[in-house]
């Protein structure tokens, strides 16, 4: 079963008590680095310490959540060998693993989503990267962060 770190703000403690209570009824492993309350916290710091965390190894991907998913992933996206996707849907989730190899997937604590975030969790989840063509383009993407 898989093994997760996971860290979110004060904008979507909910959410991850939420994942993290399913993941674990589900047999996963999960590091919730916090929070737990409404106290105000910068979700760069977050997303810095789930990131570093999660390139320690030993984890399959992480999740990061925010009262958007925007700020958190943005700030995922900065750190080197990070991949965060912020689907809006269960298809998107599934192409982030299958097309981006994304290893961090992000959510919004305050979003009113049309489909169970839950669910997209676990599109993402069942989701296996292609390979082939897209590991060339996975490639030419991370090759970006030596470049510009």
């Amino acid at each position: 079963m898989p093994t997760i770190v996971l860290a979110n703000d004060h904008g979507a403690v909910e959410l991850a008590a939420r994942f993290t209570d399913y993941l674990k009824k589900n047999g996963c492993t999960v590091n919730h680095l916090g929070v737990h309350s409404a106290d105000s916290v910068d979700y760069p710091d977050m997303a810095e310490l789930a990131c570093n965390e999660y390139k320690k190894g030993g984890y399959d991907f992480g999740i990061l959540l925010c009262g958007t998913g925007i700020g958190i992933s943005i700030s995922a996206n900065k750190v080197e060998g990070i991949r965060c996707a912020l689907p809006q849907n269960s298809y998107a989730a599934s192409m982030a693993r299958k097309h981006n190899n994304a290893n961090f997937i992000a959510f919004g604590g305050r979003i009113d989503y049309s489909e169970d975030p839950v669910d997209m969790l676990q599109a993402f989840m069942d989701a296996n990267f292609e390979g082939d063509r897209h590991q060339r383009r996975v490639d030419k993407m991370m090759a970006l962060e030596q470049h510009c």
